[in-house]
């Protein structure tokens, strides 16, 4: 879609906007939705004081799970970029080796050759290695920069995936009409931005075709498998059960800690800094509007969700 639609391209004003509220959906979904969720599953009154009550494991278990991503997140992106750069340098031996095996040129005579010898190493050597050193500069910033928005798809997917499963279960599990209905309202909302902020980073990376397929199915399929999950246990599921809270809280503290981290980090802090931006003094003013609408929607949503 973003090629046939002008305005959804990576590199226009709308897509900066569209992103950064999206990114502001996430951010509110970890704050406001998630981690008090997570706070009271791991602070219930079914679960044991000690040690449930003498320490606060949701808070602890986000800080724990932005870490994680952290060092995932830069793990990564190193481990990508030492592999890029060894297959730059191979690529550069190879055609080393194989300039050198070329045939000399044919004999000219002394003077001619002395002349092309002369506009040869003064035109072609200068020109070319500027020329090849500027091309293989901005091909490895470029190559740099692709590879930090595949590790960026990839993170925030597993964190989309970690919260759509866990909603998914809860959702199929309740009985209750009074429950079900925000948590559908919920869902929706944040699914379709949260989804739109994924597809944005997804562009970005310039995935092939079936990389694409497997993430898009994965982002679609997780929450559904999630209600199919839950409708099948709620014959033994207890919500209030001391393993059933363990198990949603530290889940949801989990969940909540890497969209937190991806949404400021990854999302917000990558675009916020980008020099296109930065340029400008109007999508500056856009983008900050565009997140505050999107993390104030989906905060007013936890009144009734």
């Amino acid at each position: 879609m973003h090629g046939r639609v002008p305005l959804l391209r990576p590199e226009t004003d709308v897509f900066f906007v569209v992103k950064a509220f999206a990114a502001g959906v996430i951010l509110a979904t970890g704050f406001i939705h998630i981690l008090p969720d997570a706070f009271d599953k791991l602070t219930s009154s079914c679960l044991p004081d000690s040690p449930w009550q003498d320490f606060p494991f949701a808070g602890f278990g986000a800080m724990v799970a932005a870490i994680a991503t952290l060092v995932v997140d830069t793990l990564a992106t190193g481990y990508f970029n030492r592999m890029h750069y060894k297959q730059q340098a191979g690529a550069r031996a190879a055609g080393a080796v194989s300039d050198e095996a070329k045939p000399p040129p044919p004999p000219q005579d002394a003077e001619a050759q002395r002349h092309d010898d002369h506009v040869h190493v003064h035109t072609h050597a200068s020109h070319g290695h500027s020329h090849g050193a500027a091309v293989l500069a901005a091909s490895g910033d470029a190559s740099e920069q692709l590879i930090r928005y595949r590790v960026i798809s990839l993170v925030l997917e597993l964190g989309i995936v970690v919260h759509s499963v866990i909603i998914g279960i809860s959702l199929g599990a309740s009985e209750s009409p009074s429950t079900i209905r925000p948590l559908v309202a919920a869902l929706s909302f944040h699914q379709f931005f949260e989804g739109m902020g994924l597809g944005g980073c997804i562009v970005q990376a310039k995935f092939k075709l079936r990389s694409i397929v497997t993430m898009v199915l994965f982002f679609s399929l997780t929450t559904p498998v999630g209600i199919l999950i839950g409708i099948g246990i709620s014959s033994v599921y207890n919500e209030n059960s001391p393993k059933a809270l363990i198990v949603e809280g530290v889940l949801n503290s989990v969940a909540a800690g890497i969209l937190v981290y991806m949404a400021l980090v990854d999302l917000l802090a990558e675009d916020f800094m980008n020099p296109k931006v930065q340029g400008k003094a109007k999508l500056q003013l856009a983008i900050n509007v565009s997140l505050l609408l999107g993390a104030g929607l989906m905060s007013l949503l936890a009144k009734w969700a």
